[in-house]
């Protein structure tokens, strides 16, 4: 999964501050670069500074939660995906944004 503009972005500093325990701004950025137990944090760069999404820290939180207890994150298969993409696609279209036809 990946971060989408509509999520709440904040600065990798302010994850820090928000998280409980209030973790390192370094331990943030090595969850971004090399992660943990097999678990990256999602980032993006918007003019030059990384971002992740409060959504994105859930969603790290759990996977790597999950990861130490053992238990297997459920993977989406690909008619998940598809369906997915399919009903964002028509929400797109519903709202004038998606593709133009060519």
């Amino acid at each position: 999964m990946s971060i989408s503009l509509d999520e709440k972005l904040v600065t990798l500093t302010e994850a820090s501050k928000i998280l409980p325990g209030r973790p390192h701004i370094s331990s943030i950025w090595r969850w971004y670069r090399r992660g943990i137990r097999g678990v990256r944090l999602e980032t993006l760069v918007v003019a030059g500074r990384r971002y992740t999404s409060l959504e994105s820290l859930e969603r790290f939180c759990a996977a790597t939660t999950a990861a130490a207890d053992g238990v297997a994150m459920p993977a989406r298969t690909s008619r998940q995906r598809e369906k997915a993409i399919a009903a964002a696609e028509a929400e797109l279209a519903r709202e004038g944004i998606g593709r133009r036809a060519q």
